[in-house]
């Protein structure tokens, strides 16, 4: 059977990036000089090259992210503004790196960065295009790392930005040249000087001018929670409508021209292509409207049926044009949502007969959506971690709409734009229809919000959803047999039940907030937080999007009101608790019962006792040392979380300790101000944990703190290299998890057998 050359190069592609990704340094060079001693033929030759593109196209985007001995450091760097974005008090920025220099000789070089994000909290006049001189203090990109939670690291891998970090005021901002006056800059001015209202001219732009950066964030939540993303980002159904009716009105000429052979007129469909790449080019060319331009232009040859390849060969041919065109589009989930939904419709309808009529067209869609409405779902949950429910039934009204009225709509706008009335009259209409649409979505929300599955049900609703979008799509099959494993699909993940903690166990988590702390407890009926993180100077909290919103806490223990400690308070009020706890003269209100020494509690067969502060010290002591020290004892493991109190306050404790420590959340994240030598041998801790930042400006984990723990053989975990770690306490067996491959604190964390024989062991099935 002849394969042709658009599955090898599809492949090719994808194989170029494992290799650029996951193969060991040295073993790429090696394959590809093997490979090429090998290659006789163009065909072989050919899929080396685009191998080797895609490979090295990954190694770059490694190699373009700012080197650690740049942390931290003030840099001055000119660079064109791609993307601003304003909240609250900052601007987000996102900088085309063209030079970059260390304001120190003696520090590395930093010209191998491309892009970089920052934070701009002066008053500055910056506009997309514009070519600034700034000096800035970067980062290596880095991001929290918290079970099913959005990953800001890999989302900036994937964008390209390869340091971020903020705008510092001297030496002062300065513009270099201001940006060049483009076709899609001056259509968003003429946009903006139309008497339109905020929304419709947001709008405009997005489904137009492929503008999203425009859509404020409740246009985002709008569009999220019912499930039309897709509808106004420049997608393939932008690009596509443009380019078929570019097709329509170009084949009419034909027509007009030679009515006898306006079939076989090749112009129009060069025409059609012509305006889908010149329409994604002005839409900003970015990944989405790339890869609705490469998809437009490969269907638009298969349409054609001039010597153009099937269906699967083209569907093939698209996804290697993608990934060859941009290579990191391959851990973007926006690639695998329109290939897997291109690639359904023609299962679908594939051998089918077009349909006829109104009717025919009408039942065509419907059954279309139902069918794309569980993959597509599937594959949402997949990249986001939630689903809308309303998404089905919303779709069915929607992509119409979007697509035979709201579109024409804002794109005859544009086609009169040469008389601003008639512009205005269309813009209008499109203003009717947009709030119609508003209308609409409001309502599906309302009636069927946005629903964030717990963790341990996603796999197995993405398999049940998938399951049942393939089973009604693949031709063939009896009805009596589908409907049936259609109710085994939708039984399925009903049926199982969510783990939690048996009698006696404690269940613990130190999350990833950087510069704080934040401990989730929980025991067979209970849920409880010890400390709520930061909460940084632009307003975001690590605690925010952690849990769907309406979860229950039976207990909050704030150890004391640091910033770092408290400053997620705010991100509970979307949740529901019981009860809080904190130092008297630190509670933030009323509703806060003071913690002291002596408070016990018994939940589910764990014991959680208070060990400080006194009653009667509180006013004397500083804010640290009021801090809530929690003792947690199952049957068989001591855990103690010291928040932020120091040696003092431990030689204090020492008596009421009585004997070692299984699990200890190092006091004041790893400072040496607290873990003294007396403390650190008394308590002699299986698992120490230290709270911090990445590449903080505190230095912690302080050295000589991680020694005295090493000479205690400790276990050494940091939320900064770990990410959340997450232990399973109350069993015979303790077991231990890191959200990345642990590395310690200084070398590998090595299973330490404790020499009192507790019977507390680490699984190490995790590490590399």
């Amino acid at each position: 059977m002849h394969i042709g050359w658009a599955l090898p190069l599809a492949f090719a592609a994808m194989a170029g990036v494992v290799l650029g990704g996951w193969m060991p340094p040295g073993m790429f060079e090696i394959w590809a000089l093997i490979t090429l001693l090998t290659a006789r033929r163009l065909h072989s030759l050919l899929v080396l090259l685009v191998l080797a593109w895609t490979a090295s196209s990954i190694l770059l985007a490694d190699g373009a992210e700012l080197v650690d001995g740049l942390s931290r450091q003030d840099v001055r760097l000119q660079g064109r503004i791609l993307a601003s974005d304003t909240k609250r008090d900052v601007t987000r920025l996102r900088v085309a790196v063209e030079q970059c220099q260390p304001l120190s000789s003696r520090l590395p070089a930093c010209d191998n960065l491309e892009q970089v994000r920052l934070s701009l909290y002066d008053d500055l006049d910056i506009q997309v295009g514009d070519d600034w001189a700034l000096t800035v203090r970067l980062r290596p990109p880095s991001g929290f790392a918290n079970p099913q939670t959005f990953d800001y690291r890999g989302w900036l891998w994937r964008e390209g930005i390869g340091a971020t970090g903020y705008v510092r005021s001297e030496p002062s901002a300065r513009r270099m040249a201001e940006a060049p006056a483009t076709l899609r800059r001056l259509a968003l001015s003429y946009l903006d000087e139309r008497a339109l209202d905020d929304r419709t001219r947001r709008w405009l732009a997005a489904l137009t001018l492929g503008a999203g950066e425009r859509l404020t964030a409740d246009d985002w939540s709008l569009l999220n929670g019912s499930g039309t993303t897709h509808l106004v980002v420049i997608s393939g159904l932008h690009v596509g409508l443009v380019a078929a009716g570019t097709l329509w009105l170009l084949r009419g000429v034909a027509l007009w021209l030679s009515p006898r052979r306006w079939r076989m007129a090749v112009w129009p469909w060069w025409g059609a292509g012509v305006a889908a790449a010149g329409y994604a080019w002005l839409a900003g060319l970015d990944s989405p409207a790339m890869r609705a331009m490469i998809m437009t232009l490969v269907g638009l040859w298969v349409a054609s049926g001039r010597h153009a390849p099937g269906t699967w060969q083209a569907w093939w041919l698209a996804l290697g044009l993608v990934v060859i065109s941009d290579p990191l589009s391959v851990w973007r989930p926006g690639l695998w949502l329109s290939f897997l939904a291109v690639g359904l419709l023609i299962l679908i309808w594939q051998g089918r007969a077009r349909p006829r009529g109104v009717g025919g067209w009408l039942s065509a869609l419907v059954r279309t959506q139902l069918l794309l409405a569980p993959l597509m779902a599937a594959a949402a949950l997949w990249a986001f971690h939630r689903l809308a429910p309303a998404a089905p039934f919303i779709n069915l009204l929607a992509v119409p709409w979007v697509s035979s009225v709201l579109v024409p709509l804002g794109m005859s706008g544009w086609l009169v734009a040469w008389s601003p009335a008639l512009a205005e009259l269309c813009w209008s209409a499109f203003a009717l229809a947009r709030q119609c649409l508003h209308d609409a979505l409001s309502i599906g929300i309302a009636l069927l919000p946005v629903w964030t599955p717990p963790d341990w049900l996603v796999v197995p609703l993405i398999l049940s959803l998938a399951s049942l979008s393939i089973w009604w799509a693949i031709p063939g099959l009896p009805l009596p047999l589908r409907c049936l494993a259609s109710v085994v699909f939708c039984v399925l993940p009903v049926t199982l039940d969510a783990p939690s903690p048996a009698a006696g166990e404690l269940w613990m988590r130190v999350m990833d907030v950087g510069q704080g702390l934040a401990v989730e407890l929980r025991t067979q009926h209970h849920h409880a937080l010890y400390d709520l993180g930061p909460r940084f100077r632009s307003g975001f909290m690590p605690l925010e999007g952690m849990w769907p919103a309406g979860r229950q806490f039976d207990r909050v223990i704030v150890s004391h009101g640091d910033m770092d400690h408290a400053g997620g308070l705010e991100a509970l009020e979307v949740h529901e608790v019981a009860s809080w706890v904190s130092p008297a003269s630190e509670a933030p209100d009323d509703s806060f019962a003071p913690c002291q020494q002596g408070d016990i509690w018994r939940w589910d067969g764990v014991t959680f006792r208070i060990l400080w502060p006194p009653p009667g010290e509180q006013p004397a002591l500083s804010s640290n040392d009021r801090s809530c020290v929690l003792l947690i004892e199952t049957s068989r493991q001591r855990v103690l979380l010291p928040g932020d109190a120091d040696r003092s306050v431990e030689r204090r404790l020492l008596a009421s300790l009585e004997g070692p420590l299984d699990v200890l959340v190092a006091g004041h994240h790893g400072s040496r101000t607290s873990s003294g030598s007396r403390f650190v041998t008394a308590t002699m801790p299986g698992h120490v944990i230290f709270s911090s930042a990445r590449d903080n400006a505190f230095g912690h984990p302080d050295d000589d703190v991680v020694r005295r723990f090493r000479r205690q053989a400790s276990c050494l975990w940091n939320t900064a290299s770990d990410g959340a770690v997450t232990l399973e306490l109350g069993r015979t067996t303790s077991q231990v998890t890191a959200e990345r491959p642990p590395v310690g604190v200084g070398s590998r964390c090595h299973q330490v057998e404790s020499l009192r024989n507790r019977g507390s062991t680490v699984d190490r099935s995790h590490q590399q």
